[in-house]
C-alpha cells in the first residue's frame, strides 16, 4: 500500500519562483493609447489618473517610450475633430488613427500596431455603426449597413500600416466580412483580433469620457453581450473563430475569467481587456491607501493570464514594464 499523499506547501521564498505555474511577462502586454485630433498637448483623463489623450505629433514618442520599456504592442483609439451620422472620419485616409499608425510604424517599425475598428468615437450619436429604424419602429444599430462601414474602416487602417485590426462592434458576420474585404485588397497578412465576447458592462464609463464616445440615445445592449450569459458568450467567440478570427477577445477581463478560460479551449490566441473601470477602481482604492497598487495590479494581471489569456490589454502596461 502506498502511504497517504499529503500536499506540502513550499514555504521557501527561494524555491517558490521555480515552481510558479504562471509567469507574467512584458510580451503579454498591449498598451491602449488615445490620439486626439484636436489636442495640442496631452489632455489628462480625469476618471483615469495617469492616462491622457495625445496629439498626433506626440504619439510616436509615447509609443517609443513603451517600446523601450519592453512593451511591444499598442492599441490605438482615435478622437476625431469631426463627427457625423455616417462616421466618415473613421475611414478617412488622413484620419487621426491613420495618421497615428503611419507615425508609429515609421519611428518604430517593430512595434505591433493594433487599431480599434469601430464607429462610436466617430458618430454624432455615439453608437458603433449606422443607425436607422428597425422593423419594430425603434431606432437602433443596423447590422448589414454597419458591416460595410467596418470594412471601409479596417481597410483604411491596413493601408496605413496596421498589423492587426480589432473590430469591436459585435456585429453579426463581422469577422467574415472584414476578412473578405482585407483579402480582396491584398491584405491577407493583416490579422483580425475580434472583440468576440464584449459584454454590455457598467465598467466602460471612464473609457467613454476618454474617447468621447458616449451615446445620445438608448444603450448598447442590443449588440453587446448580456453579462449573465456565459454559454452564449462562448458561442459568439466560436462563431468568430469559424469566420477566421486570428485572435479572440474577452472584455472586460476580471469579472469574466470563467468565460476567458472556456474560450481559451478553442485553441487560438485569446486577448483579455482589463478595461477602464477596472483600472479606475484600482487607482481610486490605491490613492486612498486601501490597497497596494503594484501588488494588486500584478495579482490581477497574473490571474488573467492564468485563466488563459495570451495577450492582456491594460492601461497599466507602462507601469508593469517598469515593475517587471
Amino acid at each position: 500500500m502506498f502511504p497517504e499523499r499529503r500536499m506540502r506547501r513550499v514555504r521557501s521564498r527561494t524555491i517558490q519562483p521555480l515552481l510558479c505555474e504562471t509567469t507574467l511577462s512584458k510580451n503579454d502586454l498591449v498598451a491602449p493609447l488615445f490620439v486626439d485630433e484636436t489636442a495640442k498637448a496631452p489632455v489628462a483623463i480625469e476618471s483615469m489618473p495617469g492616462q491622457s489623450r495625445y496629439p498626433v505629433d506626440m504619439i510616436a514618442a509615447v509609443a517609443g517610450d513603451l517600446y523601450e520599456r519592453g512593451c511591444r504592442a499598442v492599441l490605438l483609439f482615435g478622437i476625431p475633430a469631426f463627427k457625423d451620422e455616417a462616421a466618415t472620419s473613421a475611414y478617412d485616409s488622413e484620419g487621426i488613427v491613420q495618421q497615428a499608425v503611419r507615425r508609429v510604424k515609421a519611428a518604430y517599425p517593430k512595434m505591433v500596431v493594433i487599431t480599434d475598428v469601430c464607429a462610436c468615437e466617430y458618430t454624432s450619436h455615439g453608437h458603433c455603426g449606422i443607425v436607422g429604424s428597425t422593423r419594430c419602429g425603434d431606432k437602433d444599430l443596423l447590422n448589414d449597413e454597419s458591416l460595410l462601414l467596418m470594412n471601409r474602416i479596417a481597410l483604411s487602417h491596413a493601408e496605413a500600416g496596421a498589423d492587426i485590426v480589432a473590430p469591436s462592434c459585435m456585429l453579426d458576420g463581422m469577422v467574415a466580412s472584414i476578412r473578405g474585404a482585407l483579402d480582396k485588397e491584398g491584405y491577407e497578412d493583416v490579422l483580425i483580433m475580434s472583440y468576440s465576447t464584449k459584454f454590455s458592462s457598467a465598467l466602460y464609463g471612464p473609457f467613454r469620457e476618454a474617447a468621447a464616445s458616449g451615446f445620445s440615445f438608448g444603450d448598447r445592449t442590443t449588440y453587446q453581450m448580456n453579462p449573465a450569459n456565459g454559454r452564449e458568450a462562448y458561442l459568439e467567440s466560436q462563431l468568430d473563430y469559424e469566420e477566421g478570427a486570428d485572435i479572440l477577445m474577452v472584455k472586460p477581463a476580471g469579472p469574466y475569467l470563467d468565460v476567458l478560460a472556456d474560450i481559451a479551449t478553442l485553441g487560438i490566441p485569446v486577448a483579455a481587456y482589463q478595461v477602464s473601470g477596472e483600472y479606475a477602481m484600482i487607482k481610486a482604492a490605491a490613492e486612498r491607501g486601501w490597497i497596494k497598487e503594484k501588488e494588486t495590479v500584478l495579482e490581477t494581471l497574473t490571474c488573467i493570464k492564468r485563466a488563459g489569456a495570451d495577450l492582456i490589454i491594460t492601461y497599466f502596461a507602462r507601469d508593469v514594464c517598469g515593475w517587471l
